[in-house]
């Protein structure tokens, strides 16, 4: 693959926010404060390792930061708008952004920090990415309608197809399959086969827009989230891709939009988990069978919570708009001093408390 120059003005000045102590009363005095990764708000995060994670935010910046030793390790600057979503193929050094600039980057934390590919076609801002099993096709949905299929290598856009008021709002590739689910903000999911590039089902339209989804790594299970205020359509709904549109269970709880659901790492125990963020400023952790909810964290003056990577099953970060990224750690226990306590029936409880903050 060559390396391609790219279209944007690099930026020669690296964002740095400063450590304010307004941030410092909003936290338990036990979190440790590191170099913030970002200047602004923080839109998404996800994993690179198992201590390398990539965030983007209104600052237009994608930044690699190594969040056990709290350092940043590189910041790619090639979008000349805020970046919308990050995404990074497993068991690689691949990172793609995507960004309000309507292009998505491709980079390689070995290449330097020029964009290795670009991808370029849409008309509006790209909310959706998702990678093939195989690594050689990339999926990006935007508000203009569009799905396309990307070929990695040559940059070439293979297939487009465009629905009418499908506004995605965000893309999973199933795992070790052809199919890719996408939610909108006209309220519906749509599963898509990547080698025809047809929609094949469509799930039954919700209340309220559908704000982001994830799929389980066994590739059975689907889990999406709704806008909504004052309670109302603020769930999260766990669906069975084997029988598409069938809901198994709803997560309620949430007092405004939640913005991100996520499976967790399957613990010890063995007991499958969902976790949830919204713009009340609170994460929630469910158990995924049952929608009882095992632990809630509120992050207070953290704004928004948009985003959340979950690094193992003790571990949990959480982008915010207003303190940068939050590493939650998830304790089994009664859950006494900052998460809820034990569930109806005897349920175990969480332990949820923020121990680092960047």
């Amino acid at each position: 693959m060559g390396k391609l120059q790219s279209k944007f003005r690099k930026r020669s000045d690296l964002y740095r926010a400063s450590q304010g102590s307004e941030l410092d009363n909003t936290c338990d005095s036990q979190v440790v404060q590191y170099e913030p990764a970002h200047q602004g708000s923080i839109n998404t995060v996800t994993n690179l390792s198992s201590d390398l994670c990539v965030s983007g935010g209104s600052d237009q910046a994608v930044v690699v930061y190594d969040w056990k030793q709290g350092r940043m390790c590189q910041s790619f600057q090639g979008h000349n708008r805020e970046v919308t979503k990050v995404l990074c193929y497993p068991g690689s050094t691949w990172i793609f952004s995507a960004s309000r600039d309507k292009s998505v980057l491709m980079w390689d934390l070995n290449q330097g920090d020029e964009p290795i590919q670009e991808f370029c076609g849409h008309e509006l801002v790209v909310n959706g990415l998702a990678v093939g099993p195989d690594g050689r096709k990339l999926c990006s949905g935007s508000r203009d309608n569009w799905m396309c299929l990307w070929d990695i290598e040559s940059g070439e856009c293979e297939h487009r197809h465009n629905i009418s008021r499908n506004l995605v709002t965000h893309v999973c590739w199933v795992p070790a399959s052809s199919s890719v689910v996408q939610t909108s903000e006209d309220k519906t999911i749509r599963v898509w086969d990547s080698r025809t590039w047809q929609v094949t089902n469509t799930f039954p339209a919700k209340q309220y827009i559908q704000t982001h989804c994830d799929v389980s790594p066994s590739g059975n299970y689907l889990v999406s989230s709704s806008n909504g205020f004052g309670g109302q359509g603020c769930e999260a709904t766990l669906w069975d891709l084997r029988q598409p549109g069938c809901k198994v269970v709803e997560y309620r709880g949430h007092l405004q939009t939640t913005a991100c659901c996520m499976f967790l790492p399957t613990p010890h125990n063995g007991l499958p988990r969902v976790a949830t963020s919204s713009h009340d400023g609170s994460v929630k952790i469910w158990d995924q069978n049952t929608a009882v909810c095992l632990g809630t964290l509120t992050l207070d003056g953290a704004g928004p919570l948009v985003s959340l990577a979950p690094s193992d099953p003790t571990n949990l970060l959480c982008a915010s708009f207003n303190t940068g990224v939050h590493v939650i750690q998830l304790d089994q226990g009664p859950g006494q001093a900052h998460g809820s306590g034990p569930g109806p029936g005897g349920t175990p409880g969480l332990d949820t408390k923020v121990v680092a903050r960047f």
